[in-house]
């Protein structure tokens, strides 16, 4: 249900905007544009975890079509009882990455985006026991940004092509995961992410 109203919100809005922008200039681009992006994830109720995530980038144009950038992103966990006794989690990850924007239809712009970073997770236990993750994380993802000023855009993450995530853990074995999903017409929309965007 909640993927319905995702997806109606997501096209009335591409309607209401694109009925305004006969009379909007047009966003470009060009070599020493920056921006800001991010999201913000919020997630609580009786049968989920507490869950919180700030995503925010910072990118720079390299040309009308390249740039490269930085992000950053914390998040935190309480859990619902469950069978590891997790009681909370917290992590901060740091990252640099590089997007190319392969389409330019007026203020739509998709693109596609390929990441490396790193990440650390502390863990606690119901018994007061902790353990401390780190990792590196990689990922392709492809997006689109509609700019609804020439200066304001929204983000959607539509799809998650590559990701890897490697943990070293404190107390434990290392982990490795990569997934690979080229299966794109399934998971449009699927769990899409959503941000806004500045460019100046």
């Amino acid at each position: 249900m909640k993927k319905i109203i995702l997806l109606l919100v997501t096209v009335f809005a591409f309607s209401f905007a694109n009925a305004q922008e006969s009379g909007m200039t047009k966003a470009t681009f060009s070599k020493g544009d920056m921006w800001l992006e991010g999201g913000i994830t919020l997630t609580t109720g009786d049968s989920s975890n507490d869950y919180f995530a700030l995503t925010p980038k910072f990118g720079y144009f390299l040309d009308e079509k390249w740039a490269v950038g930085a992000d950053f992103n914390i998040s935190s966990v309480s859990y619902l009882p469950n069978s590891n006794n997790l009681d909370k989690s917290s992590s901060y990850g740091i990252g640099v990455f590089a997007r190319y924007y392969f389409l330019n239809l007026g203020n739509f712009k998709a693109f596609g985006e390929a990441g490396l970073g790193y990440n650390h997770t502390k863990l606690e236990y119901m018994n007061g026991s902790t353990n401390m993750n780190n990792g590196i994380k990689a990922n392709i993802d492809l997006g689109i940004n509609y700019f609804f000023t020439p200066k304001w855009a929204a983000t959607f993450t539509l799809a998650e092509i590559l990701s890897y995530n490697n943990a070293n853990p404190e107390n434990g074995s290392s982990t490795s995961d990569l997934v690979i999903n080229v299966n794109l017409f399934n998971n449009v929309f699927a769990q899409p992410k959503f941000g806004l965007l500045y460019k100046w």
